[in-house]
């Protein structure tokens, strides 16, 4: 079993995250009737929650498990990202929110009965780009202050800068994680680490026949793309990583999953934590492995903690 670093060398662990933000927000409610103007189920909405959503939720996974987050990303001048605010504040979590007057922060609306999601309503725009180019001068002036630079990738148009970000923050020595998005992987070139899910990478790298062909496969994408690893995240098959050391395999935790929703956002905020408290990456991969594993048996966006990831 791989152990997990002291919570002493978690907590002088500091990780800038960088990316789309959203505010979650979930309307809880009892369906006992079809309306009569559709065939659709009438919800009485009896509760409401709101929680840290995309590169938000990235930052909560990484403060919950122990280490210390800072979270840089551009927000409307509206009721969301008051919201927001409130919830990174109470939750410890240290935020560079640049402003954009044109933005409306990006709200996922889920509603809910008897347990099952029944609709998504999403409220977003793209950020203006002069909002978007300020932002680099926040994020040079963060990066000596931090020993992890992730970026959080929802395809949202927050991360325009991102290979400029990430030659900087190569420039300055500290290793770069992306969770990517997109058929364009040109724009993540000299990151540290990319973790991609089955249906992205074959986005990019096209459907593969085998394992064979999947490892001639990502050896060319990260040849191409000159990135150091590949963790591919491949729900109940697990995770492979893909390195200058070969391939390393972790099978999937034996679970029942009852939500997928932010599992990735866990993967990479534990990764994250644990090789920025000295942890090799197949060890951290494992680790985090366990960590999907445990927040898909949640519901809705979620957390691990750092007792929860060492029993």
């Amino acid at each position: 079993m791989t152990a997990l670093p002291s919570r002493e060398r978690l907590a002088a662990c500091r990780i800038l995250v960088v990316g789309d933000v959203m505010l979650d927000r979930y309307w809880h409610g009892a369906v006992e009737r079809i309306s009569p103007e559709a065939p659709v189920p009438v919800v009485r909405i009896e509760r409401e929650e709101e929680r840290l959503g995309g590169a938000a939720n990235v930052a909560l996974n990484i403060r919950t498990l122990g280490a210390r987050a800072t979270l840089l990303t551009v927000v409307g001048p509206d009721e969301p990202a008051r919201r927001l605010r409130e919830l990174l504040q109470a939750r410890d979590i240290e935020t560079v929110l640049r402003e954009d007057k044109q933005l409306y922060t990006i709200v996922k609306l889920r509603v809910i009965g008897r347990a099952q999601q029944l609709l998504r309503v999403d409220f977003e725009n793209e950020p203006d780009h002069e909002a978007l180019g300020e932002m680099l001068d926040d994020f040079a002036a963060q990066l000596p202050q931090h020993d992890v630079v992730l970026f959080s990738d929802y395809g949202k148009g927050g991360l325009t800068h991102i290979p400029r970000m990430i030659k900087m923050a190569r420039a300055a020595g500290k290793p770069v994680l992306v969770d990517p998005k997109g058929s364009d992987y040109r724009r993540y070139a000299g990151a540290s680490v990319i973790t991609p899910n089955r249906g992205e990478l074959a986005q990019v790298a096209g459907a593969w026949r085998g394992e064979a062909d999947l490892h001639a496969r990502v050896d060319a994408l990260r040849a191409d793309i000159a990135v150091g690893a590949v963790l591919l995240t491949r729900s109940e098959e697990g995770m492979t990583l893909f390195d200058a050391d070969g391939v390393t395999h972790e099978p999937a935790r034996a679970r029942e999953v009852f939500d997928v929703t932010g599992a990735g956002d866990t993967v990479i905020a534990t990764l994250a934590a644990l090789t920025g408290a000295g942890m090799p990456l197949p060890d951290a991969m494992r680790l985090a492995n366990k960590a999907g594993g445990i927040v898909v048996g949640k519901f809705g966006t979620a957390t691990v903690s750092y007792e929860e990831l060492a029993e």
